[in-house]
């Protein structure tokens, strides 16, 4: 039998002269086969290598001449999530051998490399060099296991793919580059085919494409715009169209016949290797083998053209008054509110005329605070803004709604007068422990930042026009209470960047720490407004210290609640309040008060205690 080598060289020979056909989809295969969907499926090389050899006979005798390896999400990261991590090199190893036994030399095999986990909630970004030991790992095995080439597929993220090229070189094997386009022909990271064409090509792809992200129609521009921008091979894998949820299973509905179809369309626009993804079967594959027989590639007109640089636009302006604009001039003031937990609105709607009739500069609503159920507070925010005219900020988390609902909900906000958002990430819902609820994190708060800018920008995240823009104050969160403050500000910075015009703190206890992330901020040009929430009690004051995210009380605040309840208890904690602002006259130039259990009371005595204190 040949080497790698010399396969991997006979693959390039014939992409060139003929259009190749390549296998379907593995995970929606299986699942069609009865293996569960919280099963780990590149773990059955291993455990039913069987199952797996079934698949790609499946599609060898359907007529595929390149059959991908079950690899797929077989990197330490994935694998890590079902305590497999420790056997990266097995399960590759074990799944190049699976293809290229069954291969032969009758077909090309493909090392499948998939995209790396993103990063959840405020879950740290991997630095460049473990991105590298984890893609190392994972393709050194399957080079190993003898596979011609590699297949870097479903990438979102333009500097993972670069580097899994980079990669591929040191390996000597050739490398399709394939990234998940979405509307408008971009990724979920917003970079558009004619740049990652671009940029695909110079980072040395073998061939560049696109696969999943959506069915062929969509892909079929993909690959056209593509075309122009590149003089590489071209490769298309495209889903069976999208998916619906029928008796309890996940099925595509496009046919083989119309897959087949579309499959010399993609051709005609110059793919020289077609395949499937998500919802193809050895079916979908024989007809597209039959209906690409004797192809050669298209001769496509390409008037390639160096690709413009995808430049991020700064946040656009806000020209609306907003509660801002006495900053300098005097101290502002926020107070916030917490939406009720169910649905009477008579407390917080009496809670925030009091506030408006005092003079309050914003309302600030939070949004499920701790993980909890609570109203909307976009709906609530409106109605606020109805019945006092006074301006609201609406916090939105990352953590109750995917991409999609973000988008719309945040277009929503906007259409019902919404101006100011808060952007955080959100506590993780273990910590609110509701019973059956999941986490999202589709985002964490930085690039929620940069989907509302996009927005102001007129744009959703993909870089799609939205025929009008936003008009978005955009706010962040900042902890000052950690043992160093360093991470906090490296984060500010990239808020900042992301198109953070305010900051509103957790709550702060000590004027030490307070003094020093002025000092710390005051290089930055943008309003911090100090939070400060009144201790009640010394039940409170521990709870808050050991339970909530985000709050440290200082061992000798702590001692000072000691003991204190009822009314000593609220006297004491107004006490240290009041400590925090006469400490901050002159400097602080702006609060964001947090009464506790609704007592609006309390935020209307710091009030007036603010104002005459900078009197």
């Amino acid at each position: 039998m040949p080497s790698s080598r010399h396969r991997s060289q006979r693959f390039l020979e014939q992409i060139s002269q003929q259009v190749l056909v390549g296998d379907g989809a593995m995970g929606t295969l299986l699942y069609s086969r009865g293996i569960q969907l919280d099963t780990n499926f590149e773990y059955l090389n291993l455990r039913d290598p069987e199952q797996i050899r079934r698949v790609h006979g499946d599609y060898l005798a359907a007529g595929a001449q390149l059959l991908e390896t079950n690899t797929f999400g077989a990197n330490a990261l994935r694998l890590a999530g079902f305590g497999l991590d420790a056997q990266v090199r097995d399960i590759n190893l074990a799944g190049a051998r699976l293809a290229r036994e069954v291969a032969g030399d009758q077909a090309f095999v493909a090392g499948s490399v998939g995209p790396l986990a993103r990063p959840r909630g405020e879950v740290a970004v991997l630095p460049r060099s473990q991105k590298e030991a984890v893609l190392r790992q994972q393709m050194e095995a399957l080079a190993e296991g003898g596979v011609d080439l590699f297949i870097l597929e479903t990438f979102s993220d333009l500097d993972d793919l670069e580097l899994g090229l980079e990669l591929a070189k040191g390996f000597g094997l050739p490398a399709i580059a394939q990234m998940a386009f979405l509307q408008e022909g971009r990724t979920r990271d917003g970079v558009s085919a004619e740049v990652a064409a671009g940029r695909l090509t110079a980072a040395g792809a073998a061939v560049l494409g696109a696969n999943c992200g959506s069915g062929p129609r969509e892909l079929l521009q993909v690959v056209s715009r593509m075309a122009a921008a590149s003089k590489l091979p071209l490769s298309a894998f495209p889903n069976s169209g999208f998916p619906e949820f029928v008796d309890g299973r996940y099925i595509y509905l496009a046919t083989p016949e119309y897959f087949a179809a579309m499959g010399r369309e993609l051709a005609a626009v110059g793919a020289g290797l077609v395949g499937g993804c998500c919802g193809t079967t050895p079916e979908h594959i024989r007809a597209l083998a039959q209906a690409l027989e004797g192809l050669r590639p298209a001769a496509v007109s390409r008037a390639v053209k160096a690709p413009e640089a995808e430049v991020a636009r700064p946040a656009a302006a806000v020209s609306e008054k907003n509660f801002l604009c006495e900053w300098g001039r005097r101290p502002v003031v926020t107070v916030e509110l917490d939406p009720p937990r169910g649905l009477n609105c008579d407390k917080v709607l009496a809670g925030a005329r009091a506030l408006a009739a005092a003079g309050v500069d914003a309302i600030s609503l939070a949004e499920n605070p701790l993980a909890r159920i609570r109203l909307g507070n976009i709906a609530l925010a409106n109605t606020i803004q109805q019945a006092t005219g006074t301006e609201v900020i609406v916090h939105v988390t990352c953590r109750d709604r995917n991409l999609i609902g973000l988008h719309s909900e945040l277009m929503g906000a906007h259409l019902l007068g919404i101006r100011n958002v808060l952007a955080v990430t959100g506590d993780p819902v273990a910590v609110g422990g509701e019973s059956g609820a999941t986490s999202v994190f589709d985002l964490n708060s930085i690039g929620l930042l940069e989907l509302l800018n996009a927005l102001n920008n007129g744009k959703n995240s993909l870089g799609a026009e939205l025929e009008g823009q936003t008009r978005f104050l955009l706010g962040a969160a900042f902890n000052p209470n950690l043992p160093s403050m360093d991470g906090q500000l490296r984060r500010l910075g990239k808020k900042m960047a992301a198109g953070a015009r305010f900051v509103q703190t957790q709550p702060v206890y000590s004027i030490r720490v307070m003094e020093e992330m002025l000092e710390r901020t005051a290089d930055l040009d943008i309003p911090v407004l100090v939070g400060i929430l009144p201790l009640v009690s010394e039940r409170n004051a521990e709870f808050l210290h050991n339970e909530v995210p985000g709050i440290t009380l200082p061992d000798e605040v702590r001692m000072r609640m000691r003991g204190k309840q009822g009314a000593e208890g609220v006297r004491e904690g107004m006490s240290i309040a009041r400590e925090l602002v006469e400490a901050g006259r002159g400097k602080v130039g702006g609060y964001y008060l947090m009464p506790p259990f609704g007592k609006v009371e309390l935020a209307l005595e710091l009030m007036e205690f603010i104002r005459r204190s900078a009197a």
